[in-house]
Order: structure tokens, then sequence, then C-alpha cells
């Protein structure tokens, strides 16, 4: 172990091959994460604006959230943080979710699992709202989910887990998954 942060941890590990050799490999240790494609009853994708350091830009993305610990060090189950942080992150709670699947983000270097969700039904989480975490500075932007997956598209929705889970969308609306609309 080199590193334990707040939720990230950096390691090197040793691997034997078929072969008996052994190698060695950086990995960053990730508790895993949930996506939200949230689409409202106007049809509209809900989409944060926000920051990315790494990135160096602000980017546009659909809602997401690392799984957070329990108090008992277990990890938060991704149903959950699925529900937790689309109201955080939106302002929105869903009648309606459905479980899309799960994928790893960069599994060259990160064990970090994503499970994506389709939330609909939305309503305004009003009074108990969950809010942001303290150094989120989200924008919510409201975008018919056809103009959304043309963003994407042409790049100017550029994050992994959004253009999953757009496309993802238009997959399901082209089968008549979930209606054309």
């Amino acid at each position: 172990m080199l590193h334990q942060g707040r939720y990230l941890t950096f390691r090197i590990d040793t691997i034997e091959r078929a072969d008996g050799t052994r190698a060695t490999r950086d990995v960053a240790g990730h508790p895993g994460a949930v996506a939200v494609v949230a689409v409202d009853r106007d049809d509209h994708v809900l989409l944060v604006r926000q920051y990315r350091s790494p990135a160096e830009r602000v980017l546009l993305e659909i809602p997401a959230g690392t799984l957070d610990h329990d108090p008992d060090g277990s990890l938060e189950e991704p149903d959950l943080a699925a529900r937790r942080e689309l109201e955080e992150e939106t302002g929105y709670r869903a009648a309606t979710w459905r479980r899309l699947g799960s994928f790893w983000t960069a599994p060259g270097f990160t064990t970090e699992r994503m499970f994506l969700y389709l939330a609909s039904e939305l309503e305004t989480a009003d009074g108990d709202r969950l809010e942001p975490e303290e150094d989120e500075r989200l924008h919510l932007v409201r975008m018919p989910w056809r103009d959304a997956v043309a963003a994407a598209e042409r790049g100017e929705i550029a994050d992994a887990k959004s253009i999953v889970g757009l496309f993802w969308l238009a997959r399901l609306r082209a089968t008549d998954a979930i209606g054309p609309r």
C-alpha cells in the first residue's frame, strides 16, 4: 500500500503470469460508484454541470457518485446509493428505478465498478431534501434526451459514464424497451 486517501487507495500488486513470470501493476483501489440516467415527465434527462479538476474543465454529466462506507465498514448498497446521489445532485426523487447494468470504468488500473440505473417518474424532493457534498458545485441542466445523445455523439458530453448511460437510453428507446417517445 502506497497511500490510503479518503476513498481511494494506491498500491503496487505483484502478479504471476501463466508462464510463471512475475510483474507489477499500479492499482487505484476504489469502492465503486453509481450513475443515474434520470428521465423526467417531459422526456428530458437531468444532467449536472461541474468543474472536474483532473480534466481541468467543466463537464456535463449524468448524476453519479461513489459508494459510501457504512459505519460497520461495509459498502453502501448500489440501489440505495443511486437514490441518494440522484437526490443530492439534482434535487429529484424517482418513483421508478431500473438497474441497467454495471461496468468497470478503467480496469487497467482501477477497481472501480460502476452501477448504472434508469430513474423515471421524477418528483422534486421538497422539505427534507438531501444536499450535495460540501465541495460539490453543481448546476442542474435539463435536456431533451435526443439532444443529450446528440451532444454525446458530438463530443460535447465527454465523460464515459454519461456516454454509456445516454447510449444505453437510446438503445432502449430504439428497441421500444421503454418506449421511443
